[in-house]
């Protein structure tokens, strides 16, 4: 027996077990032995090779909506743990928005599109600067990190936050725009669809937007090790995905407040244009920094993987 076989069947209970929290009736893994074995096994084995307990190693996901970021990184969380016996943490970039009150500011100061969550910008960055700078140190103190509620589109009350109890050897840090760089001034003056055409023909949000790429997101980016990236084929595919995750939410949600706050296909897809220019960007350089591209089927599934 080989070590990635003899890794899958050790991790294989927990990952299918998490994996079936991720389903729906109408909405099923397929292919989930060879997800395992040909890639996330020895991803796995990848990255634990590169830890070395002096300091944590810093694993950036990015991808699309929809692309399954949660997913992947849960699922790598789950086989360094139990597997390779490492203290894990992960981090959404969604958990670090700014509170809805700071982006009523920050719109009414710079854009009204501000008030979206979503774009660099709207991110509390410091929170994520600030823990990597502590995990890095000798004398680690525990750490709270805020959670974010999508469907109330605010953060959770302090009680709900992460708390780091202990320096971690690996921090899975992940998020759509984890690791984008700005675009050229050129590119940046031609509208990518209707919102930008319509509500920013003078181009100060988008340029607000690269900004924030060039200076805090630039800085925080540089902390990390090594950057992973689903890449799926096409936009309209993400908005097919990010759709399908939508209902899904509302499917697992029971709160009826909450539920009813859960976006309609139309108000997805609206909302998805501010992801737009950022995610287009992506697509075409990302495949050339990043260390590990994870290349997504039109079925949603990992077609190959390749390492740079």
């Amino acid at each position: 027996m080989n070590l990635v076989e003899d890794c899958l069947n050790k991790v294989k209970k927990d990952c299918y077990k998490f994996i079936k929290t991720q389903e729906t009736s109408s909405d099923k893994f397929k292919n989930k032995d060879k997800m395992l074995k040909d890639y996330l096994v020895p991803m796995s084995f990848w990255i634990a090779k590169k830890t070395n307990f002096k300091k944590p190693y810093i694993v950036g996901l990015t991808g699309g909506q929809g692309t399954g970021k949660t997913t992947i990184s849960s699922i790598l969380m789950i086989i360094l743990k139990k597997y390779f016996k490492l203290k894990v943490f992960k981090i959404s970039i969604d958990d670090i928005y700014k509170t809805k009150n700071d982006r009523i500011k920050l719109s009414k100061k710079v854009h009204p599109l501000l008030l979206t969550r979503g774009v660099p910008g709207t991110h509390d960055i410091n929170y994520m600067s600030s823990f990597i700078k502590k995990a890095n140190s000798r004398k680690f103190r525990s750490v709270i990190l805020p959670k974010f509620d999508k469907a109330i589109d605010d953060r959770f009350t302090k009680k709900n936050w992460y708390k780091v109890n202990s320096r971690p050897d690996v921090i899975i840090f992940e998020g759509w725009c984890v690791g984008a760089r700005p675009e050229n001034l050129k590119t940046l003056k031609k509208s990518v669809n209707k919102m930008e055409k319509n509500y920013d023909n003078k181009l100060i949000w988008r340029k607000h937007v690269n900004d924030q790429l060039k200076k805090g997101y630039k800085k925080l980016y540089s902390k990390l090790d090594c950057l992973l990236f689903l890449r799926a084929e096409n936009f309209s595919l993400l908005q097919k995905w990010r759709v399908i995750q939508e209902k899904k939410l509302k499917l697992k949600n029971k709160n009826k407040k909450t539920k009813q706050k859960i976006m309609t296909k139309k108000e997805v897809l609206n909302f998805m244009q501010t992801y737009q220019r950022i995610t287009l960007n992506m697509f075409k350089y990302a495949p050339k920094y990043a260390s590990i591209v994870i290349k997504l089927n039109s079925n949603h599934q990992i077609n190959s993987v390749k390492y740079n």
